[in-house]
């Protein structure tokens, strides 16, 4: 038997439909590495001793897939005479028709806001569903949801279509037990990314326009066009990715087409090769972006022309890829921004407009959005591909508006712009310098190279900021540096961070991964980490404290996983399936429950 010797690119597709110009990433190299690392593990391993001991045994791989999918008296052979359950028991849910019905009727339980009232309901699913209750975690608490979600399914890197696959397993066998490791990887970048990405939109069930669409994604700058890059919390020359740019990134700097700043409390191996390194103090990077975008604004060297554009035919008149909503209305209440301003609130009349509801056109009302354009507020549609509107970008005024009942009212007003710099200007450039612990005139340096390349620069922004506790903040006061020179979607600006649509949705793809499903199982209950759920609206319900804190606005919550089944709370996890993830390296004081 031979050795492989390299690993590199196949460049014709399997499919042999298209050729490609590319080389393979510094971990695919690496492959040799690892086919032929001595401590890597070829063959299944088992426990062969107490719990702790390290000692492990040799077993074959069909007797492994018995075990995990049967259970039984596995550990017998060591002493150990407990039955432990394996998958096939805990899905003890397995028709798909029923798995539905109780699903919608456990729902009726979660939205009653009443707890005397959801007491009745909880009386009246056991007695519909009395034959069938031995599928529960607990009966007396059916939101909990069905023996299945007692399969614990979590990763740390899984990439491509492993995760498609994986999807589809817990799909069908019914879990909502199925975690990423995002709180401990970039949580608050992808939040942030989901909330300026969020769409004004038709929603087809509610037959109106609402905000929504937003996705878990991240701008990256486009390294091999870029004149100028602020990496914070970035280092691609070390353990960001994708590792094919660091190429790009060379090329930039030999060709002296490209220069970059990097902010980090070490001098990592990317900031060696800096313009400029500002070792900032660790959580408090974001002073600099707030000093930045006070430079920038006060110095008018934004891109004004690009932020006055309040919708979609603004947009294409000016040939741009993005609009923003800079010159949009808030109301201010209460001292505080509050909702947009719309036509309504000035007592102005609503538009007619036509959305797709199951291939049918139906008529709805939209309220328009009101920017000021002098003294005189302008109703516009973000949407609108016929009538160009800009705003203003400067406003603090107030209007003449009407309460529900047409009563006349005074609205102060003001712009997103406005509030922007309201909040950049709470401080001096001094002042915010001497929070990130660093010189007032690097941050006017940094400002200043930002702004001279137009659309070809851009703020890069990752772990570094993201995994602190103001990290969703952070991220997003440096990622509105790029909307301030209008760079989003442009060659040399700051790109969608994706990737080739594996899952093969792609027009004219040949196996669409999505389809090939035959029907996903009805998945339904509270998680292990509690997330998405509001406590005070479960059967659990006791007042507060609860025994270990509920996430109803978060997802992923890596570190919250381990210590949750550790106290079986809210019930307890019978089987966990753990794919390249190490949670004793992510979780605070992994010995407490020793």
């Amino acid at each position: 038997m031979g050795y492989a010797a390299t690993c590199s690119i196949n460049n014709t597709s399997p499919f042999d439909m298209a050729t490609t110009d590319a080389h393979i990433c510094p971990k695919g190299q690496a492959g040799i590495q690892i086919q032929y690392d001595p401590y890597r593990i070829t063959k299944v391993i088992k426990r062969a001793g107490p719990r702790g001991s390290m000692k492990w045994k040799t077993i074959p791989f069909e007797q492994a897939i018995k075990e995990i999918v049967e259970g039984g008296k596995i550990f017998a052979d060591i002493g150990e005479n407990q039955h432990v359950d394996g998958l096939r028991k805990i899905r003890a849910l397995t028709d798909p028709e029923l798995a539905k019905k109780m699903a919608e009727e456990s729902g009726k339980i979660t939205k009653e806001k009443d707890h005397e009232k959801k007491k009745e309901l909880v009386k009246k699913f056991k007695e519909t569903w009395k034959d069938q209750l031995h599928v529960l975690i607990d009966p007396n608490h059916p939101d909990l949801g069905p023996k299945n979600n007692q399969f614990l399914y979590f990763w740390g890197r899984q990439k491509a279509g492993r995760g498609d696959f994986a999807a589809r397993f817990r799909d069908n066998y019914g879990t909502v037990n199925g975690h990423g490791h995002t709180t401990v990887c970039q949580g608050s970048l992808y939040f942030a990314g989901y909330a300026m990405s969020h769409q004004w939109y038709f929603e087809e069930k509610d037959k109106k326009e609402k905000w929504g669409k937003g996705t878990k994604f991240y701008w990256q700058a486009d390294a091999g066009h870029s004149n100028f890059i602020i990496f914070i919390g970035s280092s691609p020359y070390e353990g960001n990715y994708p590792p094919l740019r660091c190429a790009k990134i060379a090329q930039g700097l030999a060709e002296g087409r490209l220069k970059f700043a990097v902010i980090d409390p070490r001098l990592s191996k990317t900031a060696g090769k800096a313009w400029k390194w500002l070792p900032a103090k660790p959580g408090e990077e974001t002073a600099i972006a707030m000093g930045m975008q006070r430079w920038i604004i006060e110095n008018k060297q934004y891109d004004e022309k690009y932020l006055k554009n309040a919708n979609k035919k603004a947009d294409d008149d000016d040939g741009e890829t993005t609009w923003s909503n800079a010159s949009w209305l808030v109301k201010i209440e209460d001292g505080r921004p509050g909702h947009f301003l719309t036509a309504k609130d000035l007592g102005l009349p609503a538009v007619k407009k036509k959305g797709k509801v199951k291939d049918k056109e139906e008529e709805y009302e939209l309220y328009p959005f009101i920017v000021m354009q002098g003294d005189k507020p302008i109703p516009f549609d973000p949407n609108d591909k016929k009538v160009a509107v800009e705003g203003d970008l400067f406003v603090s005024t107030t209007l003449k508006g009407v309460e529900k009942d047409k009563k006349p009212i005074d609205i102060p007003v003001k712009s997103v712009f406005q509030m922007l710099y309201e909040d950049s200007i709470r401080n001096s450039i001094a002042g915010w310098a001497k929070i990130a612990d660093v010189k007032p005139e690097d941050i006017v340096e940094l400002a200043r190279e930002f702004t001279s390349y137009g659309k070809r620069a851009a703020v890069e922004v990752h772990r570094g900021v993201s995994q602190h506790t103001n990290g969703i903040y952070g991220c997003m006061a440096w990622l509105t540096l790029n909307v301030l020179i209008g760079n989003l979607d442009w060659k040399g600006g700051a790109a969608w961070g994706g990737t080739y649509p594996h899952v093969g949705d792609k027009e004219g793809q040949p196996f669409d991964v999505k389809k090939l499903d035959p029907g996903k199982f009805t998945k339904w209950g509270v998680s292990i980490i509690r997330h998405g759920v509001k406590y005070d609206e479960t059967t659990l319900f006791k007042g507060y404290p609860a025994k270990r804190q509920w996430y109803p606005h978060a997802s992923d919550i890596y570190q919250e996983i381990i210590p949750s089944v550790v106290d079986a709370y809210p019930y307890p996890i019978k089987a966990v399936f753990m794919y390249m993830g190490s949670p004793v390296y992510s979780t605070p004081c992994r010995t407490c429950n020793d």
